[in-house]
């Protein structure tokens, strides 16, 4: 059974349709170069979605894990472990939280998240403070609950009905906070950089005046940094960058590199609210995922990598621009944070994102897409300037292919 064929129709033959994949079939990974079922190698400019930020198999991981899957796999909730201890120190060390609760994935972590808001009002203020204020196009996660919060109705028809106390304001819309933080809301969460949402970093002015505004109501400031967090934007997470502190952040995706894990990371005051058997996950905390984790926060939270990070960002930012000079009817403009970048597709090419991105993995160039109207470039964050430099010529080469089919 473990060796029996498979190939990209067996996907169509067995799994839920909820994904439309690539018809390539990646086998094998390193750095940012990843190789499909017929030999064919790929410069991987996904990470797998801001996943990989060390790229595929990357040693120190390898090594780690490996070591770990031989000492301890799995515990039940009714124990702890050090690995977990350790990666709860590390991240109380290195930000603004004096406590972690441990998760697998970014949904979970927001859900937490928004549970622990709820619950700390609840408590505090009496039942009547409930309501979460969120931005739309965000993207929190797919659980029910997250989904709803994200300001996505594409992926909330055909669910209703959906959680109740739930409003969104436009993103970067200072005038809409004020309007809608009033004193009954016990949240606002909000993305530092929206990634599904288009690519887009949010304004200081907006993020410092959402913080004003949850000190002057009692609601709960919730950082959502599943995707920006863990050195993409050139600092361990990007609250830094901006100087506004959260009372509660969400961590996921690259924090174990591609071994599932999420984390939130809040204050004593807060945590407190989250008594014993409030809110729980089996796998959350596992040792297998932690030392994981630990690897990776601490290869990246280091000063000369995170320094690397910006050096490199500049870079690609640099050479998508030219690209975008030199390809006006494909690109508008280049925005976003680190290296996690969106080229706005001109007039002439809206709604064909898609297409871009089908176009350079033709040319062995992995991109992403966020939405019909930008393509997303996520590289790992270990991105040297040689495949900077390779990514830009397989993406000429494609949207050359694409404007001589026109």
């Amino acid at each position: 059974m473990t060796t029996r064929p498979v190939t990209r129709q067996t996907f169509d033959e067995v799994l839920v349709p909820t994904y439309a994949p690539s018809a390539m079939v990646p086998v094998r990974g390193a750095g940012l170069d990843l190789w499909d079922q017929n030999g064919k190698q790929y410069l991987d400019f996904t990470s797998g979605i801001a996943v990989n930020s060390l790229g595929h198999c990357h040693p120190v991981l390898v090594e780690a894990l490996t070591k770990q899957a031989n000492t301890l796999w799995h515990l039940g909730n009714g124990y702890t472990n050090e690995p977990v201890l350790r990666l709860a120190l590390a991240l109380t060390e290195a930000t603004f939280a004096d406590r972690a609760f441990f998760c697998n994935s970014g949904a979970e972590s927001n859900e937490a998240a928004l549970k622990l808001a709820r619950k700390h009002a609840h408590t505090k203020y009496g039942a009547h403070k409930s309501r979460i204020v969120s931005c739309f196009h965000s993207f929190h996660g797919r659980t029910l609950f997250t989904v709803s919060v994200g300001g996505q109705a594409k992926y909330t028809e055909g669910f209703e009905p959906l959680p109740p106390s739930i409003d969104h304001i436009p993103y970067n819309d200072i005038e809409a906070a004020q309007m809608a933080i009033t004193d009954d809301v016990c949240a606002v969460v909000v993305e530092p950089v929206q990634g599904e949402g288009g690519v887009v970093p949010a304004d200081a002015d907006f993020l410092k005046e959402l913080r004003a505004l949850c000190d002057k109501t009692g609601a709960v400031l919730i950082f959502d940094e599943v995707q920006c967090g863990m050195g993409r934007t050139g600092e361990l997470f990007a609250y830094m960058g901006y100087g506004v502190t959260p009372d509660i952040l969400t961590s996921a995706k690259a924090l174990g590199n591609g071994y599932p894990i999420g984390a939130m990371l809040t204050t004593n005051e807060l945590a407190k609210s989250l008594g014993v058997g409030s809110h729980g996950t089996t796998y959350g905390g596992n040792p297998l995922a932690a030392t994981v984790a630990l690897n990776v926060l601490e290869t990246i939270n280091q000063p000369a990598f995170l320094a690397r990070v910006k050096e490199a960002s500049k870079n690609l930012v640099a050479t998508l621009q030219k690209l975008a000079a030199d390809y006006p009817q494909v690109f508008s403009t280049v925005r976003g944070s680190g290296l996690l970048l969106g080229m706005v597709v001109a007039e002439s090419f809206k709604g064909r994102s898609k297409d871009i991105q089908k176009a350079a993995e033709a040319h062995g160039l992995m991109l992403l897409i966020a939405g019909t109207e930008v393509v997303r470039l996520a590289p790992a964050l270990i991105v040297s300037d040689a495949q900077i430099a390779k990514a830009d010529s397989l993406l000429r080469a494609a949207l050359d292919d694409l404007l001589k089919a026109a």
